[in-house]
């Protein structure tokens, strides 16, 4: 449920930190199968952004390897809790607020997973070179083009409806099928949120723009590393928030609460047999949690 109010953005510092936590907020439906190989996709994924050299391979993969066992003893058993809380709640109407409340949860265990991550972290942005700062702002370029793509396309009601689809696609994960009936109410939830995706791709390049230049500030100046971390904590927290918050101060804001009252709406318009179904789901994940965390 989470999911729908987070925004995916994720420079790659964050998402090399939260990716554990977002293995179960992703909607996927084989979470023991990606876990297991959490670690193997987060090192291709972040290749791709910068190009990793022969150097550093060996111990960015010791890294990723070392988050990943950390994660499993220490984060899943959580995690399991966490989510029969939510199996109960869905149990009794859902409040705006509940949804907000889970927000706030997603955030403080992502940078739990940031801070033990922030020393390899560090050491990653200060040994970066040039080039491969480079080989980073042109994947951004080219993430930005699909980006407009898809996103920056048709009209008002055309970007509406792309994005109800991708909302129901999330909600029936969880639920099952709606009725038509219930699609209507879902639409017009979605529909209330504030959309503008010319804001969301300013903000993209806004947070991208600032990373270059800490790392190209790391490159060239040479800081210490007690500096660097701190640089780079502050650019991940800036993260969870937003980078234009204050030129869009209102339309974030909104955003945020308009999202929080779908996911109330969708949780709430279900039918009894559509909450066991998603009772079923969360247990399903809560024992690949237990039994991943057992290993």
């Amino acid at each position: 449920m989470q999911k729908f109010i987070m925004r995916p953005y994720r420079a790659f510092l964050l998402r090399y930190g939260i990716f554990l936590c977002a293995c179960l907020l992703a909607g996927c439906s084989a979470l023991r199968l990606g876990y297991a190989n959490g670690d193997t996709v987060v090192y291709w994924w972040l290749n791709s952004y910068i190009d990793i050299n022969e150097e550093q391979k060996p111990w960015v993969r010791q890294d990723i390897e070392r988050l990943f066992a950390w994660h499993r003893k220490t984060q899943l058993n959580d995690y399991a809790q966490t989510l029969g809380q939510i199996q109960q709640r869905l149990q009794h109407p859902v409040k705006p607020e509940d949804v907000t409340q889970e927000y706030a949860g997603i955030r403080k265990r992502s940078m739990v997973v940031i801070d033990k991550a922030l020393p390899e972290l560090t050491r990653l942005a200060m040994d970066l070179q040039p080039e491969q700062i480079a080989h980073l702002e042109k994947k951004f370029a080219s993430n930005n083009e699909a980006y407009r793509k898809e996103y920056l396309r048709g009209n008002l009601e055309d970007r509406q409806l792309f994005r109800f689809k991708k909302v129901l696609k999330q909600a029936e994960y969880w639920f099952g099928n709606f009725s038509s009936e219930q699609e209507a109410q879902i639409r017009k939830a979605s529909d209330a949120r504030p959309l503008d995706n010319e804001i969301w791709a300013e903000e993209r390049r806004r947070r991208q723009q600032e990373l270059l230049v800490i790392l190209r500030k790391i490159q060239s100046e040479k800081p210490a590393r007690e500096a660097v971390s701190a640089m780079l904590r502050q650019y991940i927290e800036r993260s969870f928030e937003n980078f234009t918050y204050a030129e869009h101060k209102n339309f974030f804001d909104d955003t945020r609460a308009g999202s929080a009252d779908m996911v109330a709406v969708i949780a709430n318009v279900a039918t009894q047999e559509q909450r066991e179904h998603a009772r079923e789901r969360l247990q399903k994940w809560i024992d690949d949690c237990r039994s991943l965390a057992a290993k």
